[in-house]
């Protein structure tokens, strides 16, 4: 079980890597949109960490609070994601509540014990 919430967690940064990778990108290309980049990223977050949320430890869960305040990050940001893709341009400060949202969760994840 190891192996595989290890696998889970790696799959879990690279969606990370590609959600801040991707607003990195557009950001500083000036025209800000939502990239593919982007939307598979936070679709990879959501789902690897609903994986990451089972007991696939021995006795060594997050706590419950932490893991619902994770998710609601994570569905935000999704939600904030997937419905601006087709816009051509996006407001500054949503762009900006996605990656900052995006930067609180990590922060979340790391921080909270």
């Amino acid at each position: 079980m190891e192996a595989l919430r290890l696998v889970l967690v790696y799959v879990h940064l690279i969606g990370f890597a590609l959600l801040l990778g991707g607003a990195a990108v557009q950001y500083l290309s000036g025209k800000i949109r939502i990239n593919k980049a982007m939307l598979w990223g936070a679709a990879i977050q959501v789902l690897t960490g609903i994986g990451l949320s089972a007991p696939l430890r021995d006795g060594a869960e997050p706590a419950p609070a932490k893991l619902v305040i994770k998710l609601v990050l994570g569905l935000m940001i999704f939600a904030m994601v997937f419905f601006a893709r087709k816009r051509e341009t996006v407001n500054r400060g949503h762009f900006l509540a996605i990656v900052g949202l995006t930067l609180v969760n990590a922060a979340v994840a790391v921080f909270w014990r």
